[in-house]
């Protein structure tokens, strides 16, 4: 009975068409989600890879910070530059995770959830953009962009 309980509750957040995020409503703090994701440690380096790289987060399409040596960076988003020193961790994860839980308008992606998506293509459904290991690295080198 248990098994079926959980298979009809599964069932029911795969149909929903609402934005289902991979982190709870619980682990949400006001504009936060305060915890990391994972216990696993951040690399400040790493998230600057995975802002930059057009494989990983390719944060840098949209976002720009004074300063970094890369080409064509984007004016679309906000500019991120002393981003560490305006958002706590927590708040900075939030955006990352899923930016349309503080502005149902925005056009930034959600990067952590697997639910409510369009056009993903059948080897990405049901996985997240970035893993929770990533999204910590990119918290990490945001944070250290203080200005």
């Amino acid at each position: 009975m248990k098994l079926i309980a959980v298979f009809m509750m599964l069932s029911l957040a795969a149909c929903s068409d609402g934005p289902v995020s991979l982190v709870n409503e619980g682990d949400i703090v006001g504009d936060a989600v305060p915890a990391p994701l994972t216990d696993s440690v951040a690399s400040i380096e790493e998230g600057r890879g995975i802002f930059v790289e057009r494989d990983r987060g390719h944060c840098i399409l949209c976002h720009q910070v004074d300063g970094l040596d890369a080409p064509f960076q984007g004016n679309v988003g906000p500019d991120l530059t002393g981003l560490g020193a305006r958002l706590t961790p927590g708040q900075i994860r939030l955006r990352i995770v899923d930016a349309s839980r503080l502005n149902v308008d925005t056009v930034m992606p959600p990067y952590y959830r697997v639910h409510g998506m369009n056009q993903v293509a059948k080897e990405q459904a049901g996985k997240p953009v970035l893993t929770a290991l990533e999204i910590e690295h990119l918290v990490a080198y945001l944070r250290s962009l203080e200005g």
